[in-house]
């Protein structure tokens, strides 16, 4: 197999930087390496800043009508180039084709959402404050915002942060997982085609050396992470001694409680996808069902039919439900942990750990894992398995669900099964989680609210996307003003400015 260079992105065009070393990309569902990753140096890293510092200057001048242009015309491009953005990402992440376009659709909304920025950037003017003074406000951009971007959503992730950065004046540089580089690559092309100046929008391909120099350099204003917790905490505790505006959405262990009422086959349903879909590898997929009392012998066996009838192959196969793990230490981590909680005496009743998929032996398959009675205290609970398993903690009714989830130290996202609107009620006002579903297994807010988490699954104080997002891409700034006429005194005081 050819092995493809991928190269950087940098003030408008392609480079492979000056950079010597390189990291090799793989495809998860074969295991053959595909691409040779080009890693940024200081030099490499010092460029894009400055092309972006630049760029920012310029950018965050131009009218709210040419930038709403630009954007229009970007998100015609993405939307045109859907079926080439989902090979990519399937090709790379090894999910199956039809969740690629999904992904897409989800960042196409974020996008749109930005170009409504000039109803999103108005501010607020207060006539005669105070005796011929009037008071007004608008907000401008921060300048440079620097995206480190998670391997599992190639092109929703950084779409939830480019646009809306870009949208409101500001220079983006984008550090996508060195595990799925390429997308990048095309939605850079994309942005150029769209008219967007050089230098606004670049991709600097890279490892923890240049995450830190992005966190530590003077010129870097802002920055948006999306990934684990550990990585997370670390990101907001140097970004912001750096002195950085910080977005850090971390990890999670979402849980959907099911009540006796529930439609137990819907709820097994949606189980099943919200745990499977995208081999589990989603900060929002389902990865602990809380049965409650009469519910759970129900829920697990309809869950263990479906699990059993999940159909795991390449992900550009058309029938294909769910497609392999990212890499060989993901897959090894996943089989430990459920190796682990059997060990403990969690009862298996779906065991993925054997799966191999006929012509493609030396892909990083884990099959559909359901294990029941896991006990809080087990690798398998504890745990950010990020692979397609599904434990069952069982509990005797909605109070102690609740307290289940509340203890639990994530808070990303979380679900109820019921038919009793009086329990959706009290569950969604009483749980500690940042985003909750009711009879909605993944409730990923639409683009006009804002994602986030709670606990440690986030750090810094803004949510992403939406009017939170347009929020922490700017700054603002509240003016003051008086125009007396020429011929009448100052009216100065020494006293402190009242009304």
């Amino acid at each position: 197999m050819t092995i493809t260079t991928i190269p950087h992105f940098l003030n408008g065009e392609e480079t492979t930087g000056l950079g010597e070393r390189t990291q090799p990309v793989f495809n998860p569902a074969t295991g053959e390496q595909t691409g040779a990753l080009c890693l940024a140096d200081r030099q490499d890293l010092e460029a894009a800043v400055a092309a972006a510092k630049k760029a920012s200057e310029s950018w965050g001048d131009i009218s709210l009508a040419k930038r709403t242009a630009v954007l229009f015309r970007f998100r015609e491009l993405v939307a045109a180039h859907t079926d080439e953005l989902a090979a990519i990402i399937t090709s790379e992440h090894g999910k199956v084709l039809s969740d690629a376009k999904g992904e897409i659709g989800r960042g196409l909304e974020v996008i749109e959402f930005a170009c409504g920025i000039p109803q999103l950037l108005k501010g607020d003017y207060s006539d005669q404050a105070s005796t011929g003074i009037d008071v007004f406000s608008y907000r401008q951009p921060v300048g440079v915002v620097a995206g480190i971007t998670p391997f599992n959503f190639p092109v929703m992730v950084p779409l939830w942060m480019a646009p809306m950065a870009i949208a409101t004046g500001n220079a983006f540089i984008l550090k996508p997982s060195g595990r799925v580089p390429s997308a990048a690559m095309l939605l850079a092309d994309l942005w150029k085609q769209a008219g967007l100046p050089d230098g606004v929008f670049q991709v600097l391909h890279g490892d923890r050396e240049t995450i830190s120099g992005l966190l530590t350099h003077p010129d870097v204003d802002a920055i948006s992470f999306v990934g684990s917790t550990p990585v997370a905490k670390h990101i907001v505790e140097t970004a912001t001694a750096h002195g950085k505006r910080v977005q850090a959405l971390g990890g999670a262990k979402n849980h959907a409680i099911v009540l006796p009422d529930a439609d137990m086959d819907n709820a097994a349903d949606h189980l099943a996808a919200a745990a499977f879909g995208s081999a589990g590898q989603r900060c929002m997929a389902i990865s602990v069902a809380v049965a409650v009392s009469d519910a759970a012998d129900l829920l697990v066996k309809k869950v263990e039919e479906r699990a059993l009838a999940v159909k795991v192959k390449n992900g550009t196969e058309p029938d294909a439900d769910m497609g392999p793990v990212i890499s060989p230490e993901s897959k090894a981590f996943i089989i430990k942990t459920i190796a682990e909680a059997e060990h403990a005496g969690a009862a298996m009743v779906v065991d993925g750990r054997d799966l191999v998929v006929a012509g493609h032996e030396d892909g990083f398959w884990v099959g559909p894992t359901v294990i029941d009675h896991v006990q809080t205290e087990m690798s398998a609970y504890t745990e950010e398995i990020f692979g397609p398993v599904l434990v069952v903690v069982r509990v005797e009714d909605l109070e102690e669900g609740i307290r289940l989830i509340n203890a639990n130290p994530y808070g990303n996202g979380t679900a109820i099964f019921t038919t009793n609107g009086a329990a959706a009620r009290k569950f969604q006002r009483q749980v500690q989680v940042g985003m909750v579903g009711v009879n909605v297994p993944i409730p990923v807010p639409v683009a006009y609210h804002s994602f986030g988490g709670w606990k440690n699954s986030l750090f810094g104080d803004k949510h992403i996307y939406g009017p939170e997002g347009v929020s922490f891409y700017t700054r603002g700034k509240v003016i003051t003003q008086r125009w007396p006429e020429p011929t009448h005194a100052s009216g100065a005081s020494y006293n402190f400015p009242s009304n």
